[in-house]
């Protein structure tokens, strides 16, 4: 028996932007986007990368640490309507690639873009008013791709040196936060793989995301100050470039994303026997999607930034029956909101921080700039489990309320029909399309209500509510 999907689609207008941004469940509360500059900003206007989120111990602010394209932004979120610039520290302009992790007081910051670039270190005890600068050269090295941290070790992916030396992956000391010492390079133990895109690691166990190589798992052995090799998965449906991952509390299930080519499908896989990683279950929120970086909450939320196509939130609580429950486009101007990924498919959401206290989620545009958002809804939001993969993401319509039209997009290769109906139901639309559509439900003659939209095909029933207010 199929179970039926209820939810509400809103579009959110601010003042602060003429444009807005369909979502789901997710409410947006600001934009700030203080990359102004008018050089520097890399190609197809890329402003920003990665984000991170910290709280200040003593104060209790909360701050979203942005990547720029000219350096690091330090934003006070601790009122998330009115969000404000603390600090900034310069880095290489016109640059696409800036991730960033924290540890105590520490901000760790890695670029992977042209020489000459650096490795800084800052240190944020002295926010709200300023960040102090206390290391920026190339001592330990010049880029690096990504960055993690697991208790007092930092780990730094494709690691380059100002002379060209090259590692896949580096491992450090951070005993002394503001001084790390080298401990480990991972081509030392392991010397075929040969690229570590990025890394997630819990207590030296690190699922390494090798791109075209695939997914290895390594132990990091603190004595021996050793890699061994734990497992790989490899040759897996769907192959493509393994760009990034994170495993859920109970450390049974790893959800991990492909970033090249384009429009990969999402997989969740289960990593109990880590000499037998088995699949459980792979989706795509629509068929141009490229996801991008996942963060997992707990064993229920799987948050996954999706460049063109926005933010996403699912429940991953029963591991093959992953739901949908709510989204946030950040990029509007393209991807499956205008049925067009055309230019490049690597525009819009890059990532998002949704661990600090107050609950919100910070996420950051290549394009438009640092959203903060609440999540509230989409974690509060019974979506039930499918009997299948089909996605309730597959229907999209907006705007919730709405005056005079709405509009509707299905995605579907079979025959479908949408009726709207009243609460009474009383049918008083019925429209049958050959496949998905990109239609219009006028709505002006209706009385202020709410009202039924449904649409049927052989493999679903969707049913979801929306509100006429003139």
């Amino acid at each position: 028996m199929k179970k039926l999907i209820l939810f509400v689609i809103s579009f959110l207008s601010l003042n602060i932007s003429s444009q807005t941004y369909p979502s789901q469940n997710i409410n947006l509360l600001s934009l700030i986007s203080p990359n102004t500059a008018t050089t520097g900003v890399g190609p197809d206007g890329r402003r920003y990368s990665a984000i991170w989120g910290w709280k200040q111990p003593g104060t209790g602010k909360e701050y979203a640490i942005a990547g720029s394209s000219i350096g690091t932004y330090f934003i006070d979120v601790s009122s998330p309507a009115t969000p404000s610039v603390s600090a900034f520290v310069p880095g290489r302009p016109g640059c696409t690639w800036r991730e960033i992790k924290t540890y105590q007081n520490y901000c760790y910051v890695v670029s992977d873009d042209a020489t000459p670039n650096t490795f800084q270190i800052m240190d944020m005890s002295t926010l709200p008013a300023t960040v102090t600068l206390v290391h920026n050269g190339t001592t330990y090295f010049e880029r690096g791709h990504a960055i993690w941290i697991d208790q007092d070790k930092m780990y730094i992916s494709s690691t380059t040196y100002s002379n060209s030396g090259y590692s896949s992956m580096n491992v450090y000391s951070l005993a002394t936060p503001s001084v790390p010492v080298f401990l480990r390079s991972l081509n030392s133990d392991v010397p075929s793989i040969t690229t570590v895109h990025d890394m997630y690691s819990r207590n030296d166990t690190v699922f390494a995301s090798c791109g075209y190589q695939g997914l290895y798992v390594l132990k990091f052995n603190s004595t021996l100050n050793t890699f061994t090799q734990l497992g790989n998965y490899t040759g897996y449906t769907s192959t493509a470039y393994n760009h990034s991952s994170m495993l859920t509390q109970n450390g049974q299930y790893l959800l991990f994303c492909d970033e090249v080519p384009a429009a990969q499908p999402i997989k969740f896989v289960n990593v109990q026997n880590l000499a037998n990683i088995q699949p459980v279950q792979t989706w795509i929120p629509h068929p141009g999607t490229t996801p991008h970086n996942p963060f997992l909450i707990g064993n229920k939320w799987a948050i996954v930034s999706c460049y063109q196509d926005g933010l996403y939130i699912y429940d991953i609580s029963q591991p093959g029956n992953v739901a949908q429950s709510g989204f946030f486009d950040t990029y509007p101007q393209g991807g499956f909101n205008t049925n067009s990924y055309a230019g490049s498919d690597y525009r819009g959401n890059w990532g998002a921080y949704p661990y600090l206290p107050s609950g919100i989620i910070v996420a950051s545009d290549m394009q438009n700039g640092i959203f903060i958002l609440d999540p509230t809804a989409a974690y509060n939001n019974p979506v039930g489990i499918k009997s299948n993969t089909t996605e309730s993401s597959d229907l999209i319509f907006y705007p919730n309320p709405a005056n005079e039209k709405i509009a509707i997009h299905y995605n579907s290769s079979s025959a479908s029909v949408v009726q709207l109906r009243n609460l009474t139901g009383q049918l008083l639309f019925e429209k049958k399309y050959l496949q998905g559509f990109r239609d219009y439900l006028d709505v002006k003659d209706l009385p202020n209500g709410t009202y039924i939209i449904t649409v049927l095909n052989n493999e679903q029933k969707i049913i979801k509510k929306i509100i006429v207010n003139h």
